[in-house]
């Protein structure tokens, strides 16, 4: 006679803080590959203040790994939320949680952990816990589920785990539960031991193999029941045939009532030759198609860091390869630096997907070849040879450099350019260029008749810094005369007259004569700009072409804040700054982006902003 579990009364209190534990974090798994900090911070932050959030991810790739770290601050708060988020659904996926125990020797002593076995399908995590929960304090409770491709969970796999905090409430529960129903199906509840254990130390024990290669003609139980038994007492045969035709597939099973003979049927019949067949017998322990894909993938992943460790260095990887460049063309263009132990052009239907392998016998060869190989002109093509990665290596590769580009473009779209600090205070970004406009001589001196905008570096010290008045567009040079800037919206500039009442330091080797008004130069804005311009000026004068491309268009839409904007913007690539020079919905949205960010930071264009004196 069975007893259903089920029926047992909820229980009043099932997440107490383990004993003598002050810990305040939490161990959040069975969580959903997609879900992040974010959300997790999200949910836990309204049980009480949380410290910090971690999910663990893979190193290489940056996945999840499908559990995470919640730490709060008060243990009570930890409590709470155990009590009330455990098996909670996140992104259609219950989690799983318990208390987060840096010591693993509580674990591995498996004092307090139960096995359950024979569990119904429908019976998880949550039903588990609610059953065993009502004899103690409950450490971790789970049941062990197969996982699906994409990382979610999948079928229970009909056994699970429990772990008391005391050894003595586990007993309880074994009296108790052994034997009984769960979900209207009988369990055996008994005392974990580990594979050691079970094993008695010596390793892998097994009853049922698993023989393939068998005569498929002429053959019968029979014949096969009585090779094995000369190994031991047999219990069950199974020959695998076809169900329509009845056929032979080749391969059967067969239980012994002990592991010892199953083991001596490995040794004796595995790679016999049966019945002179020609082939031979694999006999092996029957296994699980979980297990076999995992056996398999283990030494598949063996097999490939083993090859990559004898190959370091010396394999190349080639691209941008001609399509008339086949394996032998491919090895007679790398011959010359040394012996070649193979060569592969990857092909697709027949066609060459333009890049390929060369692996050399030694790495000093294939460092050769990159040097000598690395840009070579092939069929009018340049060649690209470098030294080959793992997919796993690229990948983390490029998920570091990809996150140092983020970091980099939210320092340059979120850091305030042209803020005046405070006295006493360091600038936290690097002074930034500005574009400002000065009359330029024929032979490069200020007072001559021509115009030219030139960078210029933002400076926070000194009479010769830029300072704003109240009045807009106004900017003070060395000398007490100020160059009034016009306000155009996108008009051409206004020309600049000099005081001839200012007393310079120069006076006395300038002649006192009228200065003429400056005539501007043409503007540089309807010129087209090309990476190839760029590439044969230095970086300097590369920041001064486009810088004077880009302040006429940026002017037109943020007349008194142009300067301050073209010295944020000129902090980008060179690539994205011509990006916007042709594409005015580009250059809109980013000096949208730069007048928000001047806004929070106080440099609006009514804000006073002066340069401490030295």
């Amino acid at each position: 006679m069975t007893t259903d579990m089920n029926s047992s009364p909820a229980p009043a209190q099932r997440t107490a803080a383990p004993a003598g534990s002050a810990s305040a974090s939490l161990y959040v798994g069975d969580l959903h590959p997609e879900v992040n900090e974010a959300l997790l911070f999200e949910i836990f932050n309204t049980v009480g203040p949380v410290a910090s959030i971690r999910v663990c991810r893979d190193h290489a790739t940056r996945r999840s790994l499908g559990y995470a770290y919640v730490n709060f601050h008060r243990v009570q708060d930890a409590e709470h939320a155990l009590d009330t988020k455990n098996f909670s659904v996140i992104r259609g996926q219950r989690c799983r949680i318990m208390w987060s125990n840096r010591d693993p020797s509580l674990r591995k002593s498996g004092k307090g952990n139960i096995f359950v076995k024979n569990l119904a399908k429908h019976i998880d995590n949550e039903s588990l816990f609610d059953t065993f929960s009502v004899f103690g304090n409950l450490l971790s409770c789970k049941v062990a589920s197969a996982k699906s491709v994409n990382g979610l969970k999948g079928e229970s796999l009909g056994y699970g785990f429990v772990h008391f905090e005391n050894e003595a409430d586990a007993q309880t529960a074994i009296d108790k539960v052994d034997g009984k129903s769960i979900g209207g199906q009988v369990v055996s509840v008994a005392h974990f031991k580990s594979k050691s254990e079970r094993t008695g130390g010596k390793g892998l024990t097994f009853t049922n193999c698993y023989i393939k290669n068998l005569p498929t003609e002429n053959f019968d139980e029979k014949e096969l029941m009585s090779e094995f038994e000369k190994c031991g007492k047999v219990s069950s045969v199974m020959l695998a045939r076809d169900k329509e035709t009845n056929a032979l597939k080749g391969f059967a099973f067969v239980n012994f009532e002990s592991s010892e003979g199953a083991m001596k049927a490995v040794e004796l019949h595995n790679g016999q030759d049966f019945k002179a067949t020609g082939k031979k017998l694999f006999v092996g322990p029957a296994q699980k198609k979980e297990q076999r894909i995992a056996m398999l993938s283990n030494q598949f992943e063996k097999m490939k860091m083993e090859r990559a460790k004898k190959y370091a260095g010396a394999n190349l990887y080639v691209k941008n390869l001609s399509d008339d460049i086949d394996d032998a063309k491919l090895r007679e263009l790398f011959t010359p630096f040394g012996a070649i132990t193979s060569t592969k052009v990857v092909m697709d239907n027949g066609k060459s997907r333009g890049f390929g392998f060369v692996c050399f016998s030694v790495p000093e060869e294939a460092t050769k070849a990159v040097t000598e190989m690395n840009g070579k002109m092939v069929n009018n093509k340049p060649l690209y040879v470098a030294l080959a990665q793992r997919k796993e290596d690229r990948r983390a590769k490029l998920a570091a450099q990809h996150a140092a580009r983020n970091k980099q473009a939210m320092f340059q779209q979120g850091a305030p350019m042209f803020y005046a600090p405070h006295q006493g205070m360091h600038l936290r970004y690097p002074q930034p260029m500005m574009m400002m406009p000065r009359p330029m001589g024929a032979m490069g001196h200020p007072g001559g008749p021509g115009m030219n905008f030139v960078m210029q570096p933002q400076r926070g010290r000194g009479r010769g810094a830029m300072q704003r008045g109240r009045g807009r567009g106004q900017m003070q040079g060395r000398g007490r005369g100020r160059m009034n800037r016009g306000r155009g919206n996108g008009k051409q500039q206004q020309g600049y007259k000099f005081n001839q009442n200012v007393r310079n330091n120069r006076q006395d080797q300038i002649p006192s004569v009228p200065v003429p008004m400056p005539v501007p130069i043409p503007s540089a804005e309807g010129q087209a700009l090309s990476l190839q311009q760029l590439a044969s000026a230095s970086p300097d004068k590369q920041r001064e072409m486009i810088g004077e491309r880009l302040f006429p268009l940026i002017q037109a839409r943020q007349p008194t804040l142009a300067g301050k904007i073209t010295g944020m913007l000129l902090e980008m690539d060179n690539g994205e700054l011509l990006h916007l020079l042709e594409t005015p919905a580009a250059l809109d949205e980013k000096v949208k982006e730069a007048t928000a960010v001047l806004a929070d930071a106080g440099a609006g264009g009514d804000a006073e902003e002066v340069a401490p004196e030295e």
